[in-house]
């Protein structure tokens, strides 16, 4: 079965700092390290401030499933009071091309 990528895009709130924001993510990666189906993960930002989380996932399924548990894992807490919620924009889509 492909493979998918979740794109997550957001701002970050105002009262957090980007090098505050980096510790809260890292500190997620053993909450998706957990997650079946969870293979990679990259967080990048622009710069106009914009990041950009990339997540690597075994299957849809395995996508949709955690970023519907994602919102109430307490782990998560911290990272996403970070983000500026109406910034998010999220979207799944199958690997087509890919070069290692």
């Amino acid at each position: 079965m492909p493979n998918v990528i979740e794109t997550v895009t957001f701002k970050i709130n105002d009262t957090t700092s980007p090098a505050a924001f980096v510790r809260l993510a890292a500190a997620m990666n053993s909450y998706l390290t957990t997650c079946p189906g969870f293979l990679s993960r990259r967080l990048s930002v622009s710069e106009t401030g914009v990041w950009i989380d990339h997540v690597a996932w075994a299957d849809m399924d395995a996508a949709k499933a955690a970023a519907a548990s994602i919102e109430t894992a307490p782990e998560a807490a911290a990272f996403m009071g970070a983000i500026d919620g109406p910034s998010v924009t999220m979207l799944h889509g199958t690997v087509a091309v890919a070069v290692n």
